[in-house]
């Protein structure tokens, strides 16, 4: 009965007057202008691998690890706009800044179409890690500007399962592509893809520029009431404002717990994302030691890890939800699964000529796709966190972690999953263990220390309330 009951309690929330209307506008909204914008964003950047394995390797002479040099040009972007990206949003308006970003981003991809060796790729892909650093951190400051601490983890998974469909949906339109558009007008097939996935980023981006409300205290949407305007404000802590541009500011950040307890967080669970990031499936097959797959089975087959991701992102940030926030549970799930999918790799490595290997290193990517569950919900954590925060301090933290994981994943790609290491990778496979279990070890600390401060905030809270009931009285 008691689970019963906190089902229809998790199901069927009671709402202030009004702000059950208000929750399905800002979900329409924003949920649709944000995850169509990290779909695009995802298909935009995982293109490269797609290409890679549809014939851009032999037409441009790619020589060991230059896809990896690629990958890293993109994630030093990346690095490079993390902060100031989301500095940004204290100044511009998000409804500009980010369609502004996805011009260009899906501009710079029309461009890859032209190139001619892999040094222009690297130039055109450091931009573009630039002009995508925002989407997914801005975002996840947008929604927990927007939505409660009930509300955030499902709004959280829907986005980033997004942008794993833009990964799985990439693979399809490549297959697509390469049997309808190769070589009409002399191009190939996966120059089309460059060209066509940038042309279905510039409608979602004239959508955001219309439609996207901003934050509740600078919303101007017209679809809003003066009253919802007012409840939005009313639905999360009243917090300071500032502008971050000081040495203060600076310092505070520098020397928080939180800053470096969430980068470090980030940084350790990024790299258990590598096997699905770095397309080592992909890899696996375009290199298997006996079989030779063909163009379509390179692209299709692959979808199967960011699928599983769809499906573990949506199943734990909706249990989280569910148990009150209780995020950190998803980094020991992360960790065992690890363990488990690398030692399976690597036994598999032992019997390459066996018939069961190429099936359990099938089931081990597929399984390891249910690492991205950590995106929503460990962003997620921070945002619950840091919910009585200064806005702009939050949205450095949430920031800082994607910069600290993209700093490292810059050269952990190139040292442990370099193409030229497929298919075993089995570098990878050890270094995938160790940050397993780093991961599970840093979750416990971490979710302690967050727990504690919860509890000391809480009592200064009552305190407060008392204090002023006692001034109340005494008046």
């Amino acid at each position: 009965m008691a689970l019963k009951a906190r089902l229809r309690e998790y199901f069927h929330t009671d709402y202030e007057p009004g702000e059950k209307q208000l929750v399905r506008k800002i979900d329409f909204f924003i949920l649709t202008f944000c995850c169509l914008s990290y779909f695009t964003n995802y298909l935009d950047r995982s293109n490269i691998n797609n290409a890679y394995v549809s014939g851009m390797k032999e037409e441009l002479h790619f020589v060991g690890n230059e896809l990896n040099q690629i990958q890293a040009a993109f994630t030093a972007g990346y690095v490079v706009g993390q902060v100031p990206a989301n500095l940004s949003l204290h100044y511009v308006r998000p409804r500009i800044f980010f369609p502004v970003c996805m011009v260009v981003w899906a501009g710079l991809t029309m461009v890859t179409a032209s190139v001619h060796n892999a040094p222009s790729i690297a130039a055109i892909r450091f931009f573009q890690g630039m002009a995508e650093a925002t989407t997914f951190v801005g975002t996840h400051y947008i929604l927990g500007s927007w939505y409660t601490e009930r509300e955030l983890g499902k709004r959280s998974g829907i986005f980033t399962a997004s942008g794993l469909a833009g990964t799985m949906i990439g693979g399809y339109i490549q297959t697509g592509i390469q049997s309808s558009l190769h070589m009409r007008h002399g191009l190939s097939g996966w120059r089309w893809l460059f060209i066509i996935d940038g042309l279905i980023t510039l409608p979602i981006a004239i959508y955001g520029f219309v439609f996207f409300p901003d934050t509740p205290a600078t919303t101007k949407a017209f679809y809003l009431t003066p009253s919802e305007k007012a409840l939005a404000v009313s639905r999360v802590p009243p917090v300071a404002d500032r502008a971050p541009w000081s040495w203060s500011f600076l310092r505070r950040t520098l020397t928080s717990r939180f800053f470096w307890g969430f980068m470090v967080l980030w940084i350790i669970a990024g790299e258990t994302e590598s096997f699905s990031s770095n397309a080592l499936l992909a890899l696996y097959m375009k290199s298997h030691p006996t079989h030779k797959y063909s163009i379509p089975q390179l692209n299709n087959y692959p979808t199967g890890v960011p699928a599983a991701g769809i499906v573990s992102t949506l199943f734990w940030a909706t249990l989280t939800d569910f148990l009150n926030g209780k995020r950190y549970l998803v980094g020991y799930f992360i960790g065992i699964t690890g363990v488990v999918t690398s030692a399976l790799i690597l036994a598999a490595e032992k019997y390459p000529d066996a018939t069961a290997s190429t099936p359990m290193v099938f089931g081990a990517y597929y399984w390891a796709g249910a690492v991205y569950a950590c995106q929503a919900t460990f962003f997620a954590w921070a945002n619950d966190t840091l919910r009585y925060e200064e806005h702009m301090f939050r949205a450095v933290v949430l920031a800082g972690m994607n910069l600290g994981s993209n700093v490292i994943n810059a050269w952990w790609t190139i040292v442990f999953y370099g193409a030229s290491m497929a298919p075993w990778f089995t570098r990878g496979m050890w270094a995938m263990i160790a940050v397993s279990i780093a991961l599970v070890i840093w979750t416990a600390g971490l979710s302690y220390f967050t727990a504690h401060h919860e509890q000391t905030r809480k009592a200064e809270m009552n305190a407060e309330m008392h204090q002023d009931k006692s001034d109340e009285n005494l008046a």
